[in-house]
């Protein structure tokens, strides 16, 4: 037996003293000067000095030594939110905001206590396709967790679909949903999901009056019911083999017309989330009686279907596969062959993509709610871990490139929030019918922007957020990975940021440019009304400005330009507009006469990033042919099939 110290420390080690044992030989020739000495062990059992040693080793026989890595803690995820509730003071009047100010305090607790361990059980048991029964019969059994159908009746009696329908504190309404949606998305086990498509169907039936309104009356109340035994929830099937955004030219679902007046539809939905759901909506081109359909967009109607028929089989609907997913694994998502499904017509016909508009309104703005209420709980994660996690001899929160870090998130995560709360005001003006022109044309551009940044920075604060816990971020059963794993499909559903992207200038150039001059006039006016002595301030201010100039003078410049010019900028130009925008309401709420410092020091923390990238990409050339040039050359460097026609 030995005792080993190195550099002053000691410990035991069990080593046989022999010749030949390197050990031995190298005790036997090291020298006072070394810093590496093996000493024989002088206490043997039952000696005067005390017990074996060996007995008391914390790492000898089956110990595991006495530390042990500190689990982080979620608190009330509500009134541990300290800017989100200063959020919601400066935006909602006070008359209003005691009243549903009770219900989050009481639902922030009720996640951290029940809601998040559903949605890790959701995680460890994901849904799982029986395609036949024990006797050969095609069944097409969905089996999902006990967790998972929890969620389902949570969600209802939460009302999280149904408060912005019930309207109990009018233009608010959403403004509240939002900030509920923002606590429950993180723990949901990604029934948010579902809750996302639902809540777009319940718009599209709340907005659309025609020929179905026996559907309507049956769906509507339903999807936006708060007793568990009745609630629905609605899928949304568009996407085809063809894959993508396309639906136009990758749709080539048939619908044939019966004598009852309604269709079977027949044909491949390639991605199909929330497979459970009890409905859909769905596009499909109707075959007249010669058995012709209308190519393009023209073609395509909308039609309502049940998933399930009253026997309880599937309504002519196979389950080919569920989908092996990067993330998001909690939620089924498939493949589905249509064939024969009953189906009725929602829509004129023809009419079925305009008819998807509304939806993905509020699809999109579920996806950035989620996107910032995942930014947000790894940062309660992080925070909480911080403070009992020691290293290096102290807490690691106490150590300043650490609390550095996480300070950078947060400037991020209330950047985000701030942003959709103000689309989610804008959509509560919509829905009471008390937008003006300003307001629509302010979400129709505000809503892709939030979409496609609030998702890529929710991935950039999870990924940073993983690694602020060492290694322990990168094990599974933490729970941590999951969720870097499930944000990465926010930039993803509902449009790519290059597609939401190009949809940013489409609503520029269909309203002849009013929604971009709708959004200068409304940084310029948060600007104006903003008094303040504060000098850091004032300092962020002219940076706003600044941008807002940059912005503009980039604009005028692109005029000029070849179409390519501004399709290749999209993206850039996308940031530029969500950075200012995000910085203007920064500073907006760190003028507020409750702010506090810390309010201004985000403002400032925020500016001092390029708020601007686009004007960078324009003085180099980065959006012209030879840029575009470039590019292709270096994408193409050494490939050998076929080139692109740019």
């Amino acid at each position: 037996m030995f005792q080993l110290r190195i550099c002053g420390v000691r410990s035991w080690c069990r080593i046989a003293a022999h010749p030949a044992c390197p050990v031995h030989n190298f005790r036997s020739k090291s020298t006072a000067a070394s810093s590496t000495v093996v000493e024989p062990l002088m206490h043997t059992k039952g000696s005067s000095q005390g017990e074996d040693p060996v007995n008391t080793m914390p790492y000898s026989g089956a110990k595991r030594g006495s530390f042990t890595q500190v689990k982080p803690l979620l608190g009330n995820v509500f009134t541990e939110d300290g800017f989100l509730q200063a959020a919601l003071r400066r935006m909602v009047p006070k008359e209003i905001l005691d009243k549903f100010t009770p219900d989050l305090v009481r639902f922030g607790h009720r996640v951290a206590s029940e809601i998040e361990s559903l949605g890790r059980a959701c995680e460890e048991n994901p849904p799982k396709h029986q395609p036949y029964d024990a006797w050969g019969n095609r069944v097409d059994e969905l089996i999902t967790c006990d967790a998972w159908k929890r969620q389902k009746q949570i969600s209802a009696e939460e009302g999280i679909v149904a408060i912005p329908y019930e309207r109990s504190y009018g233009t608010w309404s959403r403004v509240y949903f939002a900030a509920k949606l923002l606590l429950y998305a993180p723990s949901s086990g990604l029934y948010s999901c579902p809750l996302a498509m639902t809540d777009g169907a319940a718009k599209f039936f709340q907005i659309h009056d025609g020929n179905w309104a026996a559907q309507k009356s049956k769906a509507f109340p339903r999807l936006t019911s708060r007793d568990p035994n009745t609630f629905w929830t609605s899928g949304q099937w568009m996407t085809e083999r063809g894959g993508g955004s396309d639906v136009a030219d990758g749709t080539d679902t048939r619908a044939i017309r019966q004598a009852d007046g309604s269709y079977k539809l027949y044909g491949y939905k390639w991605f199909s989330s929330a497979t459970d759901s009890d409905m859909t909506l769905t596009l499909a081109r109707i075959v007249d009686e010669s058995g012709e359909f209308t190519k393009g967009t023209r073609g395509l109607s909308m039609f309502y279907l049940e998933t399930k028929g009253a026997d309880g089989k599937l309504n002519g609907i196979e389950i080919h596969k569920l989908k092996d997913k990067l993330g998001t694994r909690q939620l089924p998502t498939a493949e589905l062959l249509l064939d024969g499904a009953v189906a009725h017509l929602v829509s004129e016909e023809g009419r079925g993509v305009a008819s998807i508009t509304p939806m993905l309104t509020i699809t999109r703005i579920h996806n950035s709610i989620a996107a910032v209420g995942g930014m947000r709980r790894m940062l309660h994660f992080a925070r909480d871990y911080a403070t009992k996690r020691t290293a290096f001899g102290k807490r690691i929160i106490d150590h300043p490139l650490h609390i550095q870090t996480l300070a950078r998130m947060e400037v991020e995560t209330r950047g985000s929030i701030l942003l959709i709360m103000e689309i989610a005001r804008l959509l509560g003006l919509e829905e009471n019918n008390l937008a003006t022109k300003h307001d629509m044309q302010m979400m129709r551009i505000l809503t892709p922007i939030t979409k496609l940044y609030t998702a890529k920075q929710s991935i950039s604060v999870a990924s940073e957020g993983l690694e602020s816990f060492g290694g322990q971020g990168y094990i599974e059963d933490t729970g941590l990975p999951s969720r870097l794993r499930d944000s990465q499909v926010l930039s993803i559903w509902e449009g790519t940021t290059n597609i939401l992207s190009l949809d940013v200038l489409r609503s520029i150039t269909k309203t002849k440019g009013e929604t971009l001059q709708a959004f200068f006039a409304d940084i310029q006016t948060r600007m104006d009304n903003i008094k303040t002595q504060d000098q850091l301030l004032i300092t962020t201010m002219k940076k706003i400005h600044q941008a807002k100039a940059d912005l503009m003078t980039f604009v005028q410049s692109a005029s000029t330009q070849e179409p390519i010019f501004m399709e290749v900028a999209a993206r850039d130009f996308a940031y530029s507009l969500a950075r200012t925008y995000i910085g203007a309401l920064l500073v907006e709420h760190a003028a507020w006469a409750e702010s506090s410092q810390v309010d201004v020091t985000v403002a400032s923390r925020w500016c001092e990033k390029d708020l601007c990238p686009v004007t960078l990409g324009s003085a180099a050339g980065s959006y012209k042919n030879d840029g575009i040039s470039h590019d292709m050359d270096m994408v193409m460097d050494g490939y050998v099939g076929n080139k692109s026609k740019l």
